[in-house]
């Protein structure tokens, strides 16, 4: 070993390309399939809960346990082999069985699963799916017969995948026993590996379809509140327009719509989202089987262009016309709150004018009563000094009138001097300050 120390997840970050191998099967064989999804809140469930319902299941048939936290498991369980898997909202388990029994899709065979404890599963059930793993025909027309028989014709599709090694069958439809049903016809030189991706591809692509269609019914059950939203928002973008409402109300009104909308995406981003990732899976896990058309039937790709992809469209729809609504929200909120702040600042300005207005007349009352205050200082003023030079005017000779009138020129003079110095020393003050 080189003398360099690894990082602590280097093994573990390696190993997890590999945790997951795909099962070995050899035809003839069958397998029963089953999803389990905790009906809200998967993604934040209590993981534990899964590891112990695998641990009952084990336990009746006296198998050993995983390893505490582990996400998948491979064991027999009597005659079978049990592939258990854990996903970010879902556990899977399939059970692979020798033969292919007495009929085809015959219901007992998902009796490998309890009915107790199925009735204890953490969850509700997304998907089950029986497959039957049977020996390629010489003549394959035969194919064609045994597939009418099994499965639904007018939704069948049927592919030669992956270079024509094997022939895939399914309708995608549930039978009387709430099952989907999936034929596999491999060649005689198919290694058992190969047969056993494709089951594991053919069990995704149902399980991924089956979760991407959540999102499509979450988004058809918010429909038609997103539709009266819609007319909400283009009523209150009218009055806007025309004015015919007053501003402050339709503020709030968009406020409303903005939080509604706001609560509908937090409310379901993470499906939306999900359901992005799902389809995305559910392409990928068709594109690497390489299908070519057999006998002229529909491919698997062909059935989900028709059937699944324009639910996924709708979905992507629903997901822009939300983001769209909430950016016209914003939008029109910012024009309102601009159109009231404009509004505000005119009425600001008229204020200000109406109170320059009257800070004027204030300034000529107070002028007037300067003028008034001069006319009675003086007159008090006049009276006082008058009494102070009566006796000078007896000793002069001049009358007490005339000594008054003498008075009162350089008095009134005086006192308007006076207020005026007061008036200028405080209008000083004030512009300093």
């Amino acid at each position: 070993m080189p003398p360099i120390e690894d990082h602590p997840l280097r093994y573990q970050l390696a190993n997890e390309l590999h945790a997951r191998p795909f099962p070995a099967l050899q035809a003839p064989a069958r397998a029963v399939y089953l999803a389990i999804k905790k009906a809200q809140d998967a993604a934040s469930r209590d993981r534990s809960e899964d590891l112990d319902h695998l641990i009952d299941l084990l336990d009746r048939y006296g198998t050993q346990h995983p390893q505490p936290g582990a996400t998948h498991f491979t064991a027999a369980i009597g005659k079978h082999v049990l592939k258990w898997e854990q996903h970010t909202e879902f556990v899977t388990y399939t059970v692979f069985l020798n033969g292919l029994g007495e009929r085809p899709y015959d219901p007992a065979d998902f009796e490998v699963f309890p009915e107790d404890w199925l009735r204890e599963a953490p969850g509700v059930r997304v998907t089950s799916a029986m497959l039957r793993i049977c020996e390629r025909p010489e003549d394959e027309s035969r194919i064609n017969d045994l597939t009418r028989d099994w499965m639904v014709a007018d939704s069948l599709a049927v592919s030669r995948v992956i270079d024509d090694a094997v022939v895939v069958a399914g309708d995608f439809r549930i039978d009387e026993g709430g099952h989907l049903r999936f034929a596999v016809f491999p060649r005689s030189d198919v290694g058992v590996r190969r047969v056993g991706r494709i089951v594991q591809r053919l069990c995704e692509i149902e399980t991924y379809k089956a979760m991407s269609m959540l999102g499509f019914t979450r988004v058809r059950a918010i429909q038609p509140r997103m539709t009266e939203i819609d007319e909400e928002l283009t009523r209150l973008m009218t009055a806007m327009t025309h004015g015919n409402a007053p501003e402050e109300e339709t503020l709030q009104a968009l406020l409303r719509v903005s939080s509604e909308l706001e609560t509908l995406s937090a409310q379901t981003a993470f499906r939306l989202s999900a359901t992005g990732a799902y389809e995305a899976l559910v392409t990928q896990r068709i594109a690497v089987l390489r299908e070519e058309r057999f006998e002229g039937r529909q491919t698997f790709r062909e059935f989900m262009a028709r059937r699944f992809d324009p639910a996924m469209r709708t979905v992507k729809s629903a997901e822009k016309r939300l983001e769209a609504m909430s950016a016209r929200a914003m939008r029109a909120g910012d024009l309102l709150r601009t159109r009231v702040e404009v509004k505000r600042s005119a009425q600001n300005q008229d204020l200000l004018e109406s109170m320059d207005r009257r800070a004027g007349l204030q300034l000529r009352l107070q002028h007037t009563v300067e003028g008034l205050s001069v006319v009675a200082i003086s007159y008090y003023a006049v009276s006082l000094v008058a009494y102070l030079l009566y006796p000078v005017a007896g000793m002069a000779g001049i009358s007490k009138g005339l000594m008054t009138a003498l008075v009162v020129p350089p008095v009134v003079l005086a006192v308007w001097l006076g207020l005026r110095r007061i008036r200028a020393r405080v209008e000083g003050g004030e512009a300093h300050e």
